[in-house]
């Protein structure tokens, strides 16, 4: 049997056992070993060995917990509701301005957290019954929630990037710089379309009753937002450390980490329940990325053997006769595709080993090309008719938003996600400007 169907077989047979319901680090994990066992013997045993060693040795992933349990600690203790209040207040006044008040409130979460369920269960618990009460459109902001959730997975500190820089084998700190202006770009192009559109249609988004706001002394507003700019000041003074080179990336992550520990302690909200349900969460999400971390590096040790990737990479070149971005396409609409069906975590350990290699093969950056993934990850997520967001959102929202509701929201969105898309490829710089200015300096 030759090396080129040994690898179909083992993708194939990964497929299956993904399809059946198994568990993502199990269905690759058991395929890779089953295989190195079967070509190599006793030997292939040493690369599962190998590859759990390989990622405890690896210093930079010590963020993951750290970023994960700060993100989960401001959440607990309320501080992130305080954020939302606080854009509430002073946006509110606006046509459509508590829900562009909602992007920025994901904008925050995700510099606090890096996943976008983190986002998703903040928005949809906090954000969208509000909105819901004050008259908003329901369909506007199921999408709304649902496009700025998404940003969790690009905003650094983004997780998946971290996952991609461990599979990728790049520095994680360029990566998280690399998705930064992309993301904010995001963010903003989502607000300019939401105010322009609540401007021409006001009834989407009405503004606070006049009534209303006279009731808000000044006072008050100053009050919200001194408390709703403490995890804004967490997140700019361990980023700002970072960049100024004081601290370490890991290091960062733990002045975050405590820094968000303590503000719960100042506003006295730091109970044994929080602290129990916090240290809960971070370990379920650290482990389970470790698992999926370590099957993956063990599935692309046996690609490696095989040469699957020189192979594809002829098949795609030679006998197609494709360009490297028509390929390069073709990569992303395969990721939006398996979207529908996987999380991103799942899509970048099954085609990881395939895709990363090529990229670099082919001559583009691996840098921009993790920036590329995840903004294709987040269409994939919003994508119809299995998009993770969609029910994700499904299973939180209230009675009255439908599942044609939730379908119908994310068509701007997912345009407005495109269309950034397009300008990253198009201009790589807005990806690989800033990690180029802070690590050229």
């Amino acid at each position: 049997m030759s090396y080129e169907l040994i690898a179909l077989l083992m993708f194939s047979s990964m497929m299956l056992l993904l399809l059946t319901g198994k568990r993502v680090f199990g269905a690759i994990g058991f395929v890779a070993a089953a295989a190195a066992l079967l070509l190599w013997g006793d030997g292939g045993s040493e690369m599962a060995f190998s590859a759990a060693m390989k990622l405890m040795k690896w210093y930079p992933l010590l963020t993951l917990p750290m970023f994960v349990f700060m993100g989960y600690m401001l959440s607990e203790s309320g501080i992130a509701e305080d954020l939302y209040k606080m854009f509430h207040v002073w946006m509110g006044p606006l046509p459509g301005g508590l829900a562009v008040g909602t992007i920025f409130l994901m904008v925050a979460i995700s510099a606090m957290n890096g996943l976008s369920v983190a986002g998703m269960a903040i928005g949809a618990s906090i954000a969208l019954p509000e909105l819901l009460r004050r008259g908003y459109d329901k369909v506007m902001i199921t999408g709304v929630i649902q496009a700025g959730s998404s940003l969790g997975i690009l905003i650094p500190p983004s997780v998946v990037l971290v996952l991609y820089g461990m599979i990728a084998r790049q520095p994680v700190g360029q990566l998280w710089l690399a998705g930064a202006v992309p993301g904010l770009m995001m963010a903003g192009m989502f607000m300019l379309y939401i105010a322009i559109r609540c401007r021409l249609q006001p009834h989407l988004g009405p503004a606070l009753p006049q009534a209303e706001r006279e009731q808000i002394s000044m006072q008050e507003k100053l009050r919200l937002l001194s408390a709703g700019l403490v995890p804004v000041f967490i997140f700019l003074s361990m980023t700002g450390l970072f960049l100024m080179g004081y601290t370490s990336l890991v290091e960062s992550s733990a002045v975050g980490a405590a820094a968000a520990t303590l503000a719960a302690l100042f506003k006295r909200r730091l109970s044994g329940k929080v602290m129990e349900d916090t240290l809960r969460k971070t370990l379920a999400i650290s482990c389970m990325f470790m698992w999926i971390i370590l099957a993956a590096l063990c599935f692309g040790a046996v690609f490696d053997g095989l040469g699957a990737v020189r192979a594809i990479e002829s098949f795609f070149v030679d006998s197609l006769h494709l360009g490297p971005w028509q390929i390069l396409i073709l990569m992303q609409l395969s990721f939006i595709l398996m979207g529908m069906f996987l999380d991103d975590t799942a899509m970048l350990v099954i085609v990881a080993p395939l895709y990363i290699p090529l990229v670099g093969a082919l001559g583009f950056d691996l840098i921009w090309y993790g920036v590329l993934y995840t903004i294709t990850c987040q269409i994939a997520y919003m994508t119809p008719p299995f998009g993770y967001n969609l029910f994700l959102m499904r299973a939180m929202a209230p009675p009255e938003v439908t599942l044609r509701d939730i379908y119908v929201s994310v068509i701007p969105f997912v345009i407005i996600m495109a269309l950034a898309l397009t300008l990253v490829m198009v201009f790589p710089q807005l990806a690989l400007w800033l990690p180029q200015l802070h690590y050229g300096s």
